[in-house]
């Protein structure tokens, strides 16, 4: 039996923001909903949320997750004053309380199950997560004695020099046996220089307390300030690319790459310089993405090219080029074998396969068919101030340069649109189409003044 409980009471001042600080982004997630994933492979009785500054928008960032009860911290007194809120939610229950802070996002799935697996197997009192640091200055040290088990933690400002030699530190997080715990929570004291209830104390009157070494001591960090939430990020993007570089994703300069961990990608993909993967987004086999794109959920099939351009809440089938310069936005479906080219944009419209929209086009809440080609200039007319109007090109269409089509309009099969045309009218199959004023010279026009 394991309950977990998140210490996310405090503001976090460092933040210089309204927001409490467990609500700060992280790579599109909160970083307090970062730390519950954390506990994704534990088979958990009860998740409590300690809640405190602004708890009410906490409460509602995490409305969505029926499975949390929350507790109220209504002053923020230190570490061990927020756990002893816990008494009366937990009386009685006999299992273990893993404490995690709601400002420690990179925290591994195994990591905890490793912690509450050793703390079980050990029977201890309680485990405390550590990490060997490579520079553990401002960090109190962990002593142990043989078998790991601890003997005393001191702060570092009251360790002698040798002491200080000691790179293994205090992570913060830990697992208790609750009923021990519990009995240990009254005696803790403020006799400190911040006059708070530190939750360390009770190593004092627990036994046996036992050290777990994390394996990676960087997935300890917290964040207290900007910089750090930025340090957590590439740290969180490092992990990400190694993964898919691993299983196949090449990456040409992949410091300069973002990933979120929602993205999907298949061995044999190629991600250049620059781009940018967002959301619910997948790409297959063979594709080849940037340099300087972003992709945000979206669908990318087989053997796409995507260069220097921006595609969200779109699907592109197989063999597919697009860009540079192109924009594809809410709900664009590309056919196969289709050529999107510069400076076209794309909105909520649908293109069957083997059409072209090469070059300086706007194409919005229209439907394509097939074989269609779409001339430079081509623009769809489909918003009249109040409402949004269908365009419809059906397969084998051609559309000449500087092309208007006012929707609702409706041009047939293997249409010819004359360059320069206005059309607002529906235009029969096989038709040539010449919506423009006859030109007209005038002679003589110019004189000297």
């Amino acid at each position: 039996m394991v309950a977990v409980a998140i210490l996310a009471a405090g503001r976090g001042t460092r933040m210089k923001s309204d927001l409490p600080k467990v609500l700060h982004s992280l790579a599109g997630r909160s970083l307090v909903e970062r730390v519950l994933d954390s506990c994704s492979l534990l088979n958990l009785d009860k998740q409590i949320v300690i809640v405190g500054y602004q708890g009410e928008k906490v409460r509602q960032a995490l409305s969505h997750r029926q499975d949390l009860e929350f507790v109220e911290q209504i002053q923020q007194l230190g570490t061990g004053h927020a756990v002893q809120q816990l008494m009366p939610y937990l009386q009685g229950y006999g299992g273990d309380l893993l404490v995690l802070n709601g400002d420690a996002p990179l925290l591994r799935p195994e990591t905890l199950q490793q912690l509450v697996e050793t703390h079980q197997n050990n029977q201890n009192a309680a485990t405390l997560l550590t990490a060997n640091l490579p520079n553990p200055q401002g960090y109190g040290r962990v002593f142990c004695h043989g078998d790991d088990l601890v003997s005393h933690i001191i702060e570092d400002r009251d360790c002698t020099s040798a002491q200080k030699q000691n790179r293994r530190v205090n992570a913060g997080i830990y697992c208790f046996n609750w009923q021990k715990l519990a009995e240990s929570l009254p005696k803790l004291s403020t006799d400190n220089d911040q006059r708070e209830y530190y939750l360390t104390e009770v190593v004092d009157y627990l036994s046996p307390v036992m050290a777990y070494d994390a394996e990676d001591y960087r997935e300890t960090s917290g964040i207290n300030d900007r910089r750090q939430l930025s340090a957590a990020y590439d740290i969180l993007q490092a992990r990400i690319k190694d993964d898919w570089m691993k299983a196949g994703v090449t990456m040409l300069n992949p410091d300069s790459i973002t990933i979120d961990e929602s993205v999907q990608l298949e061995p044999d993909v190629i991600l250049e310089s620059q781009t940018h993967l967002r959301g619910n987004t997948t790409i297959a086999t063979g594709s080849r993405i940037g340099p300087g794109t972003l992709i945000e959920n979206s669908k990318i099939s087989t053997n796409v090219t995507v260069l220097y351009s921006v595609v969200i809440d779109s699907e592109v089938a197989a063999n597919t080029r697009i860009g540079p310069y192109s924009h594809l936005r809410g709900d664009v479906k590309l056919g196969e074998s289709c050529r999107v080219g510069n400076f076209v944009e794309i909105k909520k419209t649908s293109v069957g396969s083997n059409t072209n929209v090469a070059h300086l086009s706007y194409l919005g809440n229209a439907t394509l068919g097939d074989r269609v080609n779409v001339g430079a200039g081509t623009i769809t007319a489909n918003y009249d101030g109040k409402h949004k109007h269908p365009t419809t090109i059906k397969q084998g269409t051609k559309t000449g340069s500087n092309s208007v089509l006012v929707a609702p309009v409706t041009l047939g099969e293997n249409v010819t649109v004359a360059a320069g045309s206005v059309v607002t009218q529906d235009v029969n199959d096989n038709a040539l189409v010449i919506a423009r004023s006859r030109q007209k010279e005038v002679p003589d026009w110019h004189t000297d003044y």
